[in-house]
């Protein structure tokens, strides 16, 4: 995966006032973690950045730091609810030849056998890779599956470097026969039974009601 290069600016202000005031100027709030440093806090252009993280973990180097650049993958993102812009950006260091675990997406391609329908379960696979090398995704190839076919997190071909670090046995997707109308007839009847609801008893003579009248 190539990286991208963003220049950082120090930050020194700090507050939720200090945070809109730098949001205004294009840029958005970073702090960065990592190998036993103490936190370091900067700012980054918002467009570069949002290009940036269009990319699933997206390897970045830092520029403009004291010292040196640094390379980082993005480790939490906050966006605003409404706007949908990115507030801040949580990122962690890493280093050539490190390992990390992160997920990476599945990608689906082919159709599977006429009569059945494909059922994904996963769209995201937990692996292990070198932080300088992590793979964009993994593809899993479904044409002509036809109907019981089955693929687990071990049946996946993954990149070449990259280990699998969730489940083996975890069901990615599966080939599924189409329910029939008296099978969906079945399931809507069972959701759509009626409770008998007990008749009103009237209240004796003499109760609060008969009094109100």
């Amino acid at each position: 995966m190539p990286e991208v290069r963003i220049e950082a600016e120090p930050r020194t202000e700090f507050g939720k006032g200090a945070s809109r005031a730098i949001r205004r100027e294009g840029r958005v709030p970073a702090v960065m973690y990592g190998h036993g440093a103490e936190n370091r806090h900067f700012t980054l252009p918002e467009h570069e950045l949002m290009l940036a993280l269009k990319t699933p973990n997206a390897l970045i180097r830092v520029e403009g730091l004291p010292g040196r650049a640094a390379l980082a993958l993005p480790k939490a993102v906050q966006r605003h609810a409404i706007k949908g812009v990115i507030e801040h950006v949580d990122l962690i260091e890493v280093r050539s030849g490190e390992k990390v675990t992160v997920e990476i997406p599945i990608r689906v391609t082919g159709e599977v056998f006429s009569g059945g329908i494909l059922d994904q379960q996963m769209v995201q696979l937990s692996v292990e890779a070198e932080a300088t090398h992590l793979p964009d995704g993994v593809d899993v190839d479904v044409e002509g599956a036809e109907i019981g076919t089955q693929v687990f997190a071990k049946d996946l071909t993954l990149p070449k470097g990259t280990t699998l670090a969730g489940d083996p046995e975890a069901l990615v997707l599966h080939v599924i026969e189409p329910r029939s109308q008296a099978q969906f007839d079945e399931e809507i009847g069972e959701g759509g039974e009626e409770t008998e609801v007990p008749a009103e008893v009237p209240p004796a003579p003499g109760t609060a009601a008969e009094a109100a009248e």
